[in-house]
């Protein structure tokens, strides 16, 4: 089969993933990266732990009202619950789309400098992502990640090679009937101003949308889920949300095409309370072809996994459901700063990886 065959059901399926008030659960932490966080609360990374934390997350009553797809890595899209039912199961009985990680990260770029990198995972992708269909995923992810750094970066090679690996994965899922959320990721790294940002994030998401049409993606049936235009990590000049927020609009308009179904930001390290905040102010400004929302891990998990603890399933969720709610909000610029628990905690990891 070919896109053309799927092209009413990925156009649906995206507009079903870009509601209205309704936003994306990133849960697709590779098995060492979720090790990790387990390991910040003392629990140990085994597959029931890691069964018993996802298993918590979609089980939380009424979670559907706020999230419309989630995002897996492809053991927790095979995986049962612990009573036995499949995840994927849980996720559709709250009217949740599953979703799948299909990059199989990021491999150094001969020709670009020493950080630089490009995505891996193109070969016989086609093919896996028609085995993910089967098991139940309607939709897709991969994630490219370039970096400032200095007045130099990133350079125009990373920039088109990252480019070509969106375009020609979005084509590939399509072609298996999937949604792919095209991932342009800059990171916060480095003490670049948000101009700077600004400047680059719109070259790169250009390239990305030439590529795309070069590769002939269906762009009715993509999501683009980008970074925030912010300052790097170090910049000493600080910004308000609102700040973020125009430049983050403004960057949007000059390089996304009107025909994209919807924007979900990545959280990128931003805290819990932040992510919402900046969210919120970006729907205050409005006038926008695209729905504008988020696709959160850390700005959604952060808290509920420091509840659950291993084991205390009703405050896990409580705090989950919490940050859903306010995002939610925040996906309509109704949010009210703090009136939601939530964590001031920074969430930035240099040169973050999954």
């Amino acid at each position: 089969m070919a896109m053309t065959d799927y092209k009413e059901e990925l156009v649906e399926t995206a507009q079903k993933l870009a509601t209205n008030g309704k936003g994306i659960l990133a849960v697709d932490e590779s098995t060492p990266t979720c090790g990790k966080r387990l390991a910040s609360i003392d629990v140990e990374n085994t597959e029931e732990n890691r069964q018993a934390y996802r298993g918590m997350l979609f089980t939380s009553p009424g979670l559907g009202k706020y999230i419309s797809g989630a995002i897996l890595f492809e053991e927790t899209l095979f995986q049962n619950h612990a009573d036995g039912e499949k995840m994927v199961e849980k996720l559709a009985q709250q009217g949740i789309i599953p979703g799948i990680k299909v990059d199989q990260g990021l491999k150094p770029l001969a020709g670009a400098l020493a950080h630089e990198t490009y995505c891996s995972g193109l070969d016989g992708l086609t093919g896996r992502a028609a085995e993910y269909y089967k098991a139940g995923a309607r939709f897709a992810k991969w994630r490219a990640v370039l970096q400032i750094a200095n007045e130099n970066g990133p350079t125009e090679l990373a920039i088109q090679e990252n480019a070509w690996g969106l375009a020609r994965y979005a084509r590939s899922v399509q072609d298996a009937g999937l949604v792919p959320i095209i991932e342009p990721e800059i990171l916060m790294d480095g003490d670049h101003d948000i101009d700077k940002t600004a400047e680059v994030q719109e070259k790169v998401v250009k390239a990305v949308y030439r590529a795309c049409e070069v590769n002939r993606v269906l762009l009715e049936g993509t999501l683009l889920k980008p970074s925030m235009t912010v300052p790097g990590a170090e910049c000493k000049t600080e910004v308000t949300p609102k700040t973020v927020a125009e430049y983050t609009i403004q960057t949007m308009l000059r390089s996304v095409p009107a025909s994209v179904a919807g924007i979900v930001f990545l959280s990128g390290g931003l805290s819990e309370e932040a992510a919402s905040v900046y969210l919120n102010e970006m729907n205050l400004i409005g006038n926008t072809p695209w729905n504008v929302s988020f696709s959160y891990g850390r700005a959604l998990q952060h808290s509920a996994l420091r509840g659950w603890a291993g084991s205390n399933v009703d405050e896990g969720q409580k705090f989950v459901l919490a940050r859903a709610q306010a995002n939610s909000e925040a996906s309509k610029g109704e949010y009210v700063p703090g009136s939601q628990v939530s964590s001031d905690e920074k969430l930035f990891v240099a040169g973050y990886t999954y």
